[in-house]
């Protein structure tokens, strides 16, 4: 099964060692593992051992670590023999909890968390959607323990700029609920219901209002038909960030989840080239 994803994904042959239980066919997935912290909910995680710099995938809202992006990375990082992490975000995935007691500023501390914590050594963080968002939140709090970043359609300040580009009697109504419903193709209702509060708590984590110091590589990679979050967002995260070595990637036909298999063969690529830039310089 590996080599088969090592040749849909035309990653070099000399990456890809293939585990024995890949050539007979079974695929064996990492246990779910729960981080227990004292006075926050139980974080569920899973995670492989491996070679520095490790990597660890940040999915977007609403969303959990049993992605096709999530699980494919998981499988090149094992090819590399480097380790790897996904996780689901409180209140989110496995993860104890309800999504509606929980912000941005709650997801930041989790992200920190499993720095902290759950990981060794310097980290790409691949940062999904909101995840993107948060990857640079973390990146700005831990940049000694960041070795590299690769957002993908990254959704920076993106609930804050969506509410602020409503008509005014829209906002109005909506502070006077108390709650937005904020469209969403991504479930059955087609929205997710967004308190005032989640929102003006958003707004003390937004980024774009100013230069983001940061110096580390920098990879962005967003889809022209994201009908989501617009794809100009990631030039704007590229403009307001300080690092001279710093790409956006734009996909003609991308679609906001990015998980048809030419964009999770380009997510793959992009920090295959990184491990390698960052293994030479080491």
């Amino acid at each position: 099964m590996l080599r088969n994803y090592c040749k849909l994904l035309q990653i070099p042959v000399r990456k890809c060692a293939v585990p024995h239980h890949a050539a007979a066919g079974v695929r064996h997935k990492t246990t779910i593992q729960y981080a227990a912290r004292p006075d926050m909910p139980k974080l569920a995680y899973r995670k492989v051992t491996g070679k520095s710099p490790g990597v660890v995938f940040l999915p977007g809202y609403a969303s959990n670590m049993g992605g096709l992006k999530a699980e494919a990375l998981e499988e090149f990082c094992k090819s590399l023999g480097h380790s790897y992490l996904r996780f689901d975000y409180s209140g989110c995935g496995s993860s104890e909890g309800e999504i509606k007691n929980f912000n941005i500023g709650a997801w930041k501390k989790d992200v920190l968390y499993v720095l902290d914590e759950l990981v060794e050594g310097p980290q790409i963080l691949v940062g999904s959607s909101m995840g993107g968002w948060l990857m640079l939140l973390a990146a700005l709090s831990r940049p000694e323990r960041i070795a590299a970043l690769v957002g993908i359609s990254t959704a920076a300040d993106h609930f804050v700029t969506a509410f602020h580009t409503l008509p005014i009697e829209t906002k109005k109504e909506v502070e006077e609920q108390g709650l937005w419903k904020f469209p969403t193709k991504h479930n059955e209702e087609g929205f997710y219901n967004l308190s005032v509060d989640f929102l003006k708590e958003a707004e003390n984590h937004c980024i774009l209002h100013s230069p983001i110091p940061m110096t580390c590589p920098v990879r962005l990679i967003h889809g022209l038909k994201d009908s989501d979050v617009p794809w100009h967002v990631s030039m704007q995260v590229a403009e307001r960030v300080l690092s001279n070595d710093i790409d956006v990637i734009l996909r003609k036909h991308g679609l906001h989840r990015m998980s048809e298999k030419d964009d999770i063969k380009l997510m793959v690529y992009t920090i295959d080239d990184l491990i390698d830039k960052l293994t030479t310089l080491g």
